[in-house]
């Protein structure tokens, strides 16, 4: 495998992570409109770079159960607690703003509420029963945090047969323990296997820069397969607070390209494979 050529930890960030802040019209309409209605997105609690790009196209994820989870795991800038109890209105108020954005592809996902009896399926469900009823045409992305590994649970979500089902890996199986707050590696695959072996695409995705090396990337890449994922993302990690994981590595642009190459090699439908790539970059491609 070809080496990664990579700037040493402490240095400035590279230009190529660099991004313009939003500042056009459509962004502060989306925002605007999403706040009016108490909707939540990743795109804003998650500190997502390419929130500037995505508004601007009118594109959201939104994050449904809340914006404070259970879990507080190292490389996340979204607040950690005990929730509020699941706002009934929810599934209601998205649908709603998926018809007002006029969407045709939709991404749903969640903070961890291990602090539910059900973990927060029921509330899933009824999302993504309402969106399909108020919007027939459109095509759904459900992002899902684990549910402890609860086939029943994760089961709720599936049923609704959502177009594909995610459920990152966040990094290689050796660094779990210390990016990932309760998070098991092993129960992830899992949670995937399920998803493939219901007959939906299964999707994962991954962030390099934590102090992985290029082969456990690989081998992350052998695991997922075998689990029957057929879509990859990889992008940097960026450090969205100082009290968060610091970043050990910036991998280039041409390190992402190789990783795309092996992936795609390897047997991948698709790789999504960029520095300022995250899970819902480019979503609506990976039904095809």
């Amino acid at each position: 495998m070809k080496k990664a050529g990579n700037q040493v930890a402490g240095q400035r960030k590279p230009s190529w992570l660099k991004v313009k802040m939003p500042i056009g019209s459509s962004y502060h309409d989306v925002y605007k409109k999403l706040k009016n209605r108490n909707i939540n997105t990743i795109c804003v609690s998650g500190k997502c770079p390419n929130i500037g790009q995505c508004w601007e196209h009118q594109t959201a994820t939104y994050m449904i159960l809340g914006d404070i989870c259970t879990r507080a795991c190292g490389y996340c800038n979204v607040k950690t607690g005990k929730g509020a109890p699941p706002d009934g209105e929810e599934p209601a108020q998205i649908a709603g703003s998926v018809k007002e954005f006029g969407l045709k592809h939709v991404v749903i996902t969640s903070v961890d509420r291990d602090d539910l009896d059900d973990l927060g399926a029921e509330h899933w469900e009824m999302t993504i029963r309402q969106i399909k009823k108020d919007n027939p045409e459109v095509t759904i992305e459900a992002l899902i945090p684990d549910f402890q590994g609860k086939e029943n649970l994760i089961e709720k979500v599936l049923n609704t047969r959502p177009e594909v089902v995610s459920h990152n890996l966040e990094t290689v199986r050796r660094l779990t323990p210390e990016v990932r707050s309760r998070a098991q590696y092993h129960l992830s695959l899992k949670v995937i296997k399920q998803i493939s072996d219901a007959g939906v695409r299964a999707k994962s995705g991954i962030m390099v820069g934590l102090g992985e090396t290029d082969e456990e990337v690989y081998e992350t890449m052998d695991d997922l397969l075998e689990n029957g994922c057929e879509v990859m993302t990889l992008g940097q990690y960026l450090q969205p607070s100082p009290g968060n994981l610091e970043v050990k590595r910036f991998v280039t642009p041409g390190q992402f390209e190789e990783y795309e190459r092996t992936g795609l090699e390897k047997g991948f439908k698709f790789v999504e494979s960029a520095p300022l790539v995250r899970s819902s970059y480019h979503a609506h491609k990976h039904l095809q």
